[in-house]
C-alpha cells in the first residue's frame, strides 16, 4: 500500500542552479506563469522576459515570490552578455542542425531561450546562440506548447544536474 503525501517537500539543492531561462515576447501570460512555476519547482532563480511580461501569480504558485523576473525589450542584447559571461546560449527551436534534447548535455552554466508561442525565435535572436536544441514529436501539431517545451528543457537540465 502507498500513503498519500499531499505537497512533499523539493529535494535540497547542494548548490545553486547556474541556469537561466529566457523568453522571447510571449501571446500568453498563462505560458509564462507555467513557466515561472516550473522554474521555481526546477530552483531557478532567474527569468529574463521580454515585452509585456505579466505573470499571474494563481498559476505561477509560489513560483512567484522564488523566481526573479527580469524585464527586458529585447532578448540579442540579453544573450550576448550572458555569452560573455561564460553561459552557453541553448535556443530551444526546431532548425537546421538543431540536437535532440534526448542527446544534449546542458552546460552548468546554461540559458534556455524559448521563442513566441507562433512565430518561435527570430533570425536575430538565433544568430545570439551557441546551439539549438529540439524536442521530438511525434504526432501533430508539429511542437509542444512552449510552456510544456520549457518544462521539458528544465526538467532533462535538473535531472543532469540533480544537485544543483
Amino acid at each position: 500500500m502507498f500513503e498519500h503525501l499531499r505537497h512533499k517537500p523539493g529535494s535540497s539543492l547542494l548548490r545553486k542552479r547556474e541556469l537561466v531561462i529566457a523568453c522571447a515576447p510571449f501571446r500568453s501570460r498563462v505560458n509564462l506563469s507555467s513557466i515561472v512555476r516550473t522554474a521555481g519547482c526546477c530552483g531557478v532563480e532567474k527569468i529574463i522576459a521580454c515585452g509585456s511580461a505579466k505573470v499571474d501569480q494563481k498559476i505561477a504558485r509560489d513560483g512567484g515570490e522564488r523566481v526573479d523576473i527580469e524585464l527586458r525589450r529585447t532578448l540579442p542584447p540579453v544573450l550576448r552578455k550572458f555569452r560573455e559571461e561564460g553561459y552557453m546560449v541553448v535556443a530551444l527551436e526546431q532548425a537546421t542542425n538543431s540536437k535532440s534534447l534526448h542527446e544534449f548535455s546542458f552546460p552548468r552554466k546554461s540559458v534556455i531561450v524559448l521563442g513566441n508561442e507562433r512565430t518561435g525565435l527570430k533570425e536575430e535572436e538565433l544568430e545570439c546562440v551557441d546551439e539549438c536544441v529540439e524536442i521530438p514529436v511525434w504526432g501533430f501539431p508539429h511542437s509542444y506548447n512552449v510552456a510544456t517545451a520549457g518544462a521539458m528543457a528544465m526538467y532533462e537540465y535538473c535531472r543532469q544536474y540533480p544537485t544543483g
